[in-house]
């Protein structure tokens, strides 16, 4: 008896082991650091030559105050920080931000790349690209443009957005929450322009808007994505065309909470509650071009 139990013992284990083997899934080490002369961007849909909209016609009383032009050669320390997670961004997003210069470098001293890889790394299934100006640069009021180009198909999430630094009112949303532009690959044209406020999630609120490209869509040519941030107003522009208007009393009866200081974000999510999971339509890798970021005030 005791025999025959140890032999059904140790055939089970073995069962049980060559099942955990087969459903295991290999993760990969840090992604290996991007060589410029490695890979040929060209071969990528989104990555046509430099076209689209340039930049906005210069509005009186708007004065340059903070810019990143990508010029050099590196991703500037001084001016962005690469966030390093794969906490899913709060929206079960399936990607691991890296600072792998895999998923964020300059190409040609004039295009910063946020680049989507599909793999499996540290429990994720794709890495990606993630940057922030926090405790580096923020921002009260000011007009920020940003020129890029996004890709894509089905479960790809592109966003450049803004944060409170400080979290002067409380937690996520009450501290307020300000984009600047998102999209959802599954509507290619679509850009969103959106606040977020209110009580704490799940009773979090929004309110923004949308527009359309009037040809082709997101990853064909670039756009500028802007915004103006005044005291008791936000708008939001596309190619200089104003679509949006959100004030004060837009966030009744909760805080208007953009009064205080903000800094940016620059990434490329895949999947999430949103957009969903990318699905056999969607081809990777996937990128971003962002050909700069200007900040003006008001003196």
């Amino acid at each position: 008896m005791i025999n025959k139990n140890f032999r059904l013992y140790s055939s089970l284990c073995i069962a049980l082991f060559a099942m955990y083997s087969c459903s295991h899934v290999s993760m990969v080490e840090q992604p290996d650091l991007y060589e410029s002369a490695s890979e040929n961007i060209a071969v990528d849909l989104t990555s046509t030559p430099d076209n689209g909209f340039k930049e906005p016609i210069k509005k009186d009383g708007w004065e340059l105050v903070w810019s990143d032009e990508f010029a050099g050669t590196e991703i500037d320390s001084t001016k962005w920080t690469h966030e390093v997670n794969g906490d899913g961004g709060g929206n079960n997003e399936l990607q691991y931000y890296t600072a792998s210069k895999a998923n964020s470098y300059i190409i040609d001293k004039k295009y910063l790349v946020l680049k989507a890889i599909k793999q499996n790394y540290k429990g994720k299934f794709y890495t990606s690209g993630r940057l922030n100006t926090r405790y580096k640069h923020g921002w009260t009021y000011g007009r920020f443009d940003i020129r890029a180009k996004t890709p894509v198909q089905q479960g790809v999430w592109p966003a450049i957005w803004m944060l409170p630094t400080d979290y002067v009112y409380g937690t996520w949303p009450q501290s307020g929450e300000i984009d600047i532009m998102e999209s959802i690959g599954h509507q290619p044209k679509t850009c969103y322009g959106t606040i977020h406020f209110g009580q704490p999630w799940p009773n979090n609120s929004y309110k923004g808007e949308h527009t359309d490209v009037a040809e082709g869509d997101l990853s064909t040519a670039f756009h500028v994505y802007s915004v103006e941030w005044e005291p008791k107003e936000i708008r939001w522009y596309l190619d200089g065309v104003l679509y949006s208007t959100k004030k004060t009393t837009d966030t009744d009866p909760h805080r208007w909470p953009f009064d205080q200081t903000f800094h940016m974000i620059l990434n490329l999510a895949i999947g999430g509650q949103w957009p969903g999971p990318p699905d056999e339509s969607t081809t990777f890798p996937k990128y971003m071009f962002v050909d700069y970021v200007r900040v003006y005030k008001k003196p």
